[in-house]
């Protein structure tokens, strides 16, 4: 028998995203995926006029049956213990694009892929930040030289109104994951 795969899936705070989130962890689950739900400090804490913290962990736990990781000392066993075959961080927010590209660990889900990445795995990206196309550019440019890390195709959500701003396609993220799996980059990763 194949084994069950194991995804970590982790929010950070593009909270406008977080429902559209939550659909993907259920769309996973119900393709027989096991998730390990992580959650950064503001987005497990904070309450914001697209629903409160308490709102989506119910929500989050009860889909996938597990308590939500939100500690640093939760996340560091990921790798020692081999945890997850896929980190997936979605949404991904400038923040932790920044804090990823350049090796900072201090919250739960950069400690999750830090951990993760030990094992030599795929880490699978979803943008979600209105500085995408400026400040946040070179970090998204640089993590895609970077070893095990992959994008789920992203675009433009609102060019004339946020004209920096970048949000992933959510109906991709099982296939951008099955490819990060084989070591491939979904493509177009812009369209």
């Amino acid at each position: 028998m194949e084994k069950r795969l194991t995804f970590g899936y982790a929010l950070t705070g593009s909270f406008c995203t977080f429902e559209r989130s939550v659909r993907q962890i259920e769309a996973l689950t119900e393709k027989g995926i096991n998730i390990i739900p992580i959650m950064s400090y503001n987005a497990y804490n904070t309450d914001t006029r697209f629903g409160t913290a308490e709102y989506f962990i119910e929500k989050i736990e009860r889909i996938t049956g597990k308590k939500i990781i939100h500690t640093l000392t939760e996340a560091e066993p990921i790798g020692p213990k081999n945890l997850t075959d896929l980190m997936i961080v979605l949404p991904c927010s400038g923040n932790t694009l920044a804090k990823l590209r350049n090796g900072i660990y201090d919250t739960p889900v950069t400690l999750a892929v830090k951990s993760h990445l030990r094992n030599q795995k795929p880490v699978l990206i979803g943008v979600s930040s209105n500085d995408s196309l400026s400040s946040s550019a070179k970090n998204i440019g640089e993590l895609l030289n970077f070893r095990h890390y992959y994008f789920i195709p992203m675009t433009q959500d609102n060019p004339q109104k946020k004209p920096f701003s970048i949000v992933c396609d959510f109906e991709k993220v099982y296939e951008a994951a099955v490819c990060a799996l084989k070591g491939e980059q979904i493509q177009p990763i812009i369209f």
